[in-house]
């Protein structure tokens, strides 16, 4: 964990250092009920436009309505249907239009209650609302608690691709409630571990063999829990720290993104693969892909695959139910990528577990050869 955690009782904060536009994530269970004070501090009196949707406004919603209330704030909510195909240009247009009837002005704020679907939403339409107004981040699944809901990127899908139309907007603050987990279904619950295990894939060999002995307790909650979205926290916010806008090395999490999205993308952005189980099956490609190129070893990339297996997730294209597209298809799509640059090929690959880097002009030949295998492989 960061060196500049704060832990006070039970309630982890870590700081993104970020100048001006620095803000706290605040980790720990209870914090929906204490999100008014908390928000009131930094914006008192303001209107809170709040967006989630339908499945968290059912178990969340009115808990945070009556704190923000009791806080002397002034709530309104917007209520998407769930799922990624919330991430488009009419439900953009909805959520924005829906603030400006609330009347969200420039001194209020837009707080995205939710998983990483809402949190991109919100986060685009608050950047876009009277050319950016602040947001608040109160994520509600384990995906967004550890990955989307840090770090500024905000965004909508496009049929060419996830996440191509969008824009950096810090939040002022994330309160990742761990209380609300005990909700989630444990497929979505699989789906952020995802990311748990990336953050320690790229640079942390020692925090994936914690999570090797000590998965299971992670997913029975309590201090292993909090442990574990602490320290993929850190590592994010580290991260975003030194590079806000992916010039630089925060491009290395994007591991298992590249052939994630395409993935996804080739899915129809449905229920029949999550964003967190592309990931796993991504990040097992992308040491698969990295082992056949002489980068790392097949051990390496093994145990990787059998962890993610050990959990429950998806590791293979097999393992995605109904048809997806052939292998041109899947190179369509990851050409669409945004860590394409000039038609240059980049993608995220490995020497070793925690021993990442961010390879460009990578053989598209060699891509599609290799998911030639990977498809053949069953």
């Amino acid at each position: 964990m960061s060196e500049a955690a704060i832990l006070s009782n039970d309630v982890t904060t870590l700081p993104v250092q970020l100048g001006e536009r620095s803000y706290d994530i605040v980790i720990g269970p209870r914090l929906l009920a204490e999100a008014g004070a908390r928000i009131a501090a930094l914006r008192p009196g303001a209107r809170v436009g709040i967006v989630t949707d339908r499945n968290v406004a059912e178990r969340h919603l009115a808990t945070l309505e009556d704190s923000l209330r009791s806080a002397g704030l002034t709530p309104s909510a917007v209520v998407v249907e769930p799922g990624e195909k919330s991430k488009s240009y009419g439900v953009f247009e909805q959520v924005v239009d829906a603030l400006l009837e609330s009347r969200i002005e420039r001194r209020d704020l837009v707080l995205a209650l939710g998983g990483g679907v809402v949190g991109d939403l919100a986060g685009f339409a608050a950047a876009s609302l009277r050319r950016g107004v602040d947001f608040v981040q109160v994520p509600t699944s384990l995906l967004a608690q550890v990955d989307s809901s840090v770090g500024g990127k905000t965004g909508i899908n496009s049929r060419h691709g996830k996440n191509l139309v969008g824009a950096f907007h810090q939040p002022i603050l994330v309160l990742a409630d761990t209380d609300v987990l005990g909700t989630l279904p444990l497929r979505e619950f699989r789906a952020g571990y995802a990311e748990v295990a990336k953050c320690a894939l790229i640079d942390n060999a020692p925090f994936f063999a914690w999570l090797e002995r000590r998965w299971q307790d992670v997913f029975g909650g309590g201090p292993a829990r909090i442990e574990a979205i602490a320290s993929s926290c850190a590592a994010k916010a580290a991260v975003v720290a030194r590079d806000e806008k992916e010039t630089g090395d925060r491009a290395l999490l994007n591991l298992g993104h590249t052939f994630g999205h395409a993935l996804e993308a080739g899915a129809g952005f449905s229920s029949r693969l999550l964003h967190g189980e592309a990931v796993a099956i991504g990040t097992a490609q992308a040491f698969r892909f990295s082992a056949s190129q002489g980068l790392c070893s097949a051990e390496d990339a093994e145990r990787v695959a059998r962890h993610l297996k050990a959990v429950g997730l998806p590791t293979r294209i097999a393992d995605i139910p109904g048809a997806l597209p052939d292998t041109d298809g899947l190179m369509d799509l990851i050409a669409q990528d945004k860590k394409v640059s000039r038609g240059s090929l980049t993608f995220i690959l490995t020497h070793g577990i925690g021993r990442c880097f961010i390879a460009r002009d990578v053989d598209p030949a060699a891509v599609r050869a290799f998911l030639d295998r990977e498809r053949a492989a069953g």
